[in-house]
């Protein structure tokens, strides 16, 4: 169990300072992706190809590994008054 909390430990600052690399916030990345995404990363390395995990994956060519979730778009807010105005054609997306 605690050999878990370490690999946890080890990936949040992983993933922090990637965050920091991209300027993005932690919470746009993808821990599961990043873990998954490491097995590349050593292939890579083992080719000669990379040698520093945070520079291997905010290079653009490897943003298909997935590591920064995509942005969702906002719902739009029901109304539940009892007489609601009147929607338009631009209410609706």
């Amino acid at each position: 169990m605690w050999a878990t909390w370490i690999v946890y430990i080890v990936l949040a600052d992983f993933a922090d300072e990637l965050a920091d690399e991209l300027a993005l916030p932690v919470e746009r990345l993808s821990l599961e992706m990043l873990y998954r995404g490491l097995y590349d990363f050593s292939v890579a390395y083992d080719k000669g190809r990379a040698t520093d995990p945070i520079a291997y994956f905010a290079d653009p060519q490897n943003q298909g590994l997935d590591g920064v979730k995509s942005l969702r778009k906002r719902r739009p807010r029901l109304e539940f008054a009892p007489f609601p105005k009147t929607l338009t054609s631009e209410s609706f997306p």
